[in-house]
């Protein structure tokens, strides 16, 4: 039994990331019926961005280098409170630097697309996916990098947090779980109550339409595309903090399996995205535990067939009446 609830907190913990990666293809998705490829590698350099800062902010040797940052890095290392405000720093920045990247991708390699048939933004994602990856490798390193200070000591403790039926939980989980669901609990109340959330349901539901009424189509999509890569990077960072390092193509199988978790759920549709992400990780966790690790893809999608197979639109998604 304690086995079953190790695995299942391991299978939330890795939900949370998948959740978090799947909410930026299931935004795009809903407004422009486009998937971001590129998403992944967003992912993945929001993980070197927080490693960066995380460094620049918390790591005495670089303070050493820089002395400027000491009286910086004294605050931050000043107990709980400073260590939470590091914490807050290291999220806040790296979803803003990551966050106006995806822009950036948006208005150069998407936007004069935008009316372009389907298949030439599909082509455009993945060139700027290939592009990304290897701006990593060639201009930040083809190496594994460690997520540690320069001594070796991790930036967030894996310390015992709690004791559930003889199963220990990490503060590390706690962190991870807590946070992923506050920020999608904060994405879905934002898209359901605030005005800018009705415009950007509208542009998903009819973009011309939304256009008439005085929706500002470009200034929607582009904070779609501010707040998806936003949500990755801070998922990219946990996958660093979590697994312990960052690397170049990190961002594949992650990003192939957020977007499983999207179609699960229902892409397009922001609580499926969640409930995909959880299931998809929870699924994952049970099957490396009970049969095999190296049968946890295969039975990842294997769910994902049988959904297709029986719920064509995903879990919540809404089923499309054929037009004859």
């Amino acid at each position: 039994m304690s086995y079953l609830i190790e695995q299942t907190i391991n299978g939330i913990t890795l939900g949370g990331l998948y959740a978090l990666i799947a909410l930026g293809y299931t935004l795009v998705y809903g407004i422009l019926l486009m998937i971001n490829f590129a998403h992944a590698e967003l992912f993945m350099i929001g993980g070197y961005v927080g490693l960066f800062w995380l460094k620049v902010l918390g790591d005495p040797a670089i303070a050493e280098k820089f002395p400027f940052l000491e009286p910086i890095q004294a605050f931050f290392a000043n107990g709980t409170f400073g260590f939470a405000m590091l914490m807050v720093a290291v999220f806040a920045l790296s979803a803003i630097v990551v966050g106006i990247l995806g822009m950036i991708i948006e208005r150069f390699a998407y936007r004069p697309l935008r009316h372009a048939p389907r298949l030439a933004p599909l082509i455009s994602a993945i060139g700027v996916s290939i592009f990304l990856q290897n701006a990593i490798l060639l201009w930040v390193s083809s190496k594994q990098l460690p997520y540690t200070r320069a001594d070796g000591t991790a930036f967030v403790g894996t310390e015992t947090a709690f004791t559930v039926a003889g199963v220990s939980v990490s503060t590390m989980q706690i962190f991870i779980i807590g946070t992923s669901l506050l920020l999608m609990f904060a994405l879905d109340t934002f898209v359901s109550r605030t005005r800018m959330g009705r415009a950007m349901r509208a542009t998903s539901q009819d973009r011309d339409a939304a256009g008439l009424m005085g929706v500002d189509i470009n200034y929607v999509i582009a904070l779609t595309f501010f707040i998806g890569p936003a949500l990755g990077a801070v998922a990219g960072i946990f996958n660093g903090m979590y697994y312990g390092s960052v690397k170049y193509n990190m961002g594949f199988i992650p990003g192939i399996k957020a977007f499983t978790a999207a179609v699960i759920g229902g892409i397009g549709n922001l609580r499926g995205a969640m409930l995909g992400g959880f299931l998809l990780g929870i699924v994952e966790s049970l099957a490396s535990g009970f049969i095999s690790n190296a049968y946890r893809d295969v039975i990842a999608f294997i769910v994902l067939v049988l959904v297709l197979i029986f719920r064509p639109g995903g879990l919540l998604g809404e089923a499309v009446a054929e037009k004859v």
